[in-house]
Formats: structure tokens, sequence, C-alpha cells
């Protein structure tokens, strides 16, 4: 009889993970986006951490997302992609400048496009982006001490909000509470075995 418990036992624990595990293979596979190597970036620095700076770099990124993601949806050359871009940087000020006025601030800002715009590592999904430098347009507002926002501007992955990837640390610390909790979840079994059949 304790046999037959236990068999019973390993067929319900495969029966619910097996189907899962290949679901969720299929879904790391579909969760993330490669950036190709010639990509052009959009990244936003927030004044500070503050709900006000906050809610206000995400108002600066939809009014300046929305007019670059027209300028060029329909360009598949970088070279292309880069020469709109540059000669466009006075038109993002004016939209970031109107963007101020008409929510009554006073921010400073900067804009500026270039090669070499540093990026800290991020996971998106199941894939890692490593920090380094990037072709990007970096809009700082004010001292830019808060939390930045990026996508890719061009191709235009505008619509994957990569900001919302996790840190490297935060991965670690969350890989370390995953072994910790598959570790106590083996011991709960390991101790129900031995109740059983001891």
């Amino acid at each position: 009889m304790k046999k037959l418990v236990f068999f019973v036992f390993i067929f319900i624990i495969l029966f619910f993970t097996l189907p899962t595990q290949g679901v969720s293979q299929e879904n790391m596979e579909t969760d993330y986006q490669i950036i190709p190597d010639e990509a052009i970036r959009l990244r936003i620095l927030a004044n500070s951490d503050n709900k006000e700076d906050q809610q206000f770099k995400r108002l600066v990124r939809d009014q300046v997302n929305a007019e670059i993601s027209e300028w060029v949806k329909d360009i598949t050359d970088i070279e292309e992609a880069r020469r709109l871009i540059e000669a466009r940087i006075p038109e993002i000020e004016k939209i970031i400048a109107k963007t101020i006025e008409a929510e009554g601030r006073d921010n400073s800002f900067e804009v500026e496009y270039g090669k070499n715009v540093t990026f800290p590592a991020k996971l998106y999904g199941n894939f890692l982006y490593p920090a380094g430098e990037y072709e990007a347009v970096l809009i700082t507002l004010g001292e830019g001490k808060g939390a930045n926002w990026w996508c890719v501007l061009f191709p235009p992955l505008c619509f994957l909000d990569f900001s919302n990837g996790t840190s490297v640390a935060e991965a670690a610390e969350a890989e370390e509470t995953e072994i910790v909790e598959e570790e106590e979840e083996d011991a709960e079994v390991k101790f129900f075995l031995f109740e059983w059949f001891g």
C-alpha cells in the first residue's frame, strides 16, 4: 500500500510540473527581444526619484517618443535614421520646452545625441543587456539623478519598455531567493516521504 501511495504521489508531482516547465520555457523565449547591434536608443533621466519628477519624466517620454516614432517608422537604413534624428534634435528640444511650459515647471534640460551614452546592465525577460556605451538620444531633466527610462528608437522597439526590466543586482537576489525556496521545498518533500515510508 505504501508503494502505491508513493507512486501516486510521484505521478501527481510529475503531472503538474512537466507541462508548466514546457510553457515557461516557451514564454521565456518570447518574453524578450534582442536589440540589434545597429540600434539607436532613447534614454531619459529624471531630475530625481520623487513622484512629481518621475511623472514628468513619463510625460516627456510620451511626447518625445510619439514624435520620433513617427519620424523613423518607415526608415530601414540606420544611416538615414542617424541623419534624420541628428538634424531634428532642435525639434526634440522644442517638444521638451513646450511640455515644461504646459506643466508650469521650470526644469532645465539637456538633449544629446551620440554613440557614447552610458547605460547600466539590465535584464529584460530572459536576456541581459550589458552595461556599456551605446548610440542614443539622451535627455537629462534637471540634475538627472532620478531613475531612467529607455527604449530603442531605431529599429522601432519603443513598445518594449526596457526600463521595466530587472537590474542585475535584483536578478541575482531573486535567483538566491529562488534557490532557497527550492531547497525548502526539497526538504519538505523529503520530510513527507520520510513520514510515509520512514
